[in-house]
């Protein structure tokens, strides 16, 4: 299985058809909120549903803050962020999706990609922006997740080729 995971498009829309024809076909996309948007048009791209949660800049958005849901054998918990103050620290994230009895958590706001486990296991993922990149070299990043047929996850930061 492979999972596209994105965040903070902002409108910049042409940057996920070109991350879509970097990385298709894919079996599920997650959007980790501030599509601003451009909801309907990334599925007509994509092709497929494509799971949501609004951010900080959603103000128009019926998404929810924050989705629990299934990614293969695992359990997911997707949210933008801004309300566990990831900025500071992903503590309150990694509490939440804990108590939940979730084995993945996805957030997005800081627009600075990182993958990382916890002691406990839980695996922790920020795909960046594809608008306004933070990190160094100010590339736009997203996400690919593989599930392999051994159901073992991997995560990887890959960047949009300029």
């Amino acid at each position: 299985m492979k999972v596209l995971i994105i965040s903070d498009t902002h409108r910049m829309d042409d940057r996920f058809l070109r991350v879509m024809e970097q990385e298709a076909p894919v079996d599920m996309i997650i959007h980790a909120g501030d599509a601003e948007g451009s909801e309907d048009y990334f599925e007509a791209i994509a092709g497929m549903p494509i799971l949501y949660v609004s951010g900080n800049n959603d103000y128009s958005s019926l998404a929810p803050r924050t989705l629990v849901f299934p990614i293969g054998s695992r359990k997911a918990l997707l949210t933008h962020g801004h309300l566990y103050q990831v900025s500071r620290s992903t503590a309150m994230l990694e509490a939440e999706a804990e108590k939940r009895g979730c084995q993945i958590a996805i957030y997005g706001h800081t627009h600075y990609p990182e993958v990382h486990r916890t002691e406990g296991g839980l695996l922790v993922m920020n795909p960046g922006s594809l608008a306004y990149p933070r990190q160094q070299g100010y590339q736009p990043s997203y996400i690919v997740l593989t599930i392999n047929d051994k159901d073992k996850v991997s995560a990887e930061i890959r960047y949009l080729k300029r």
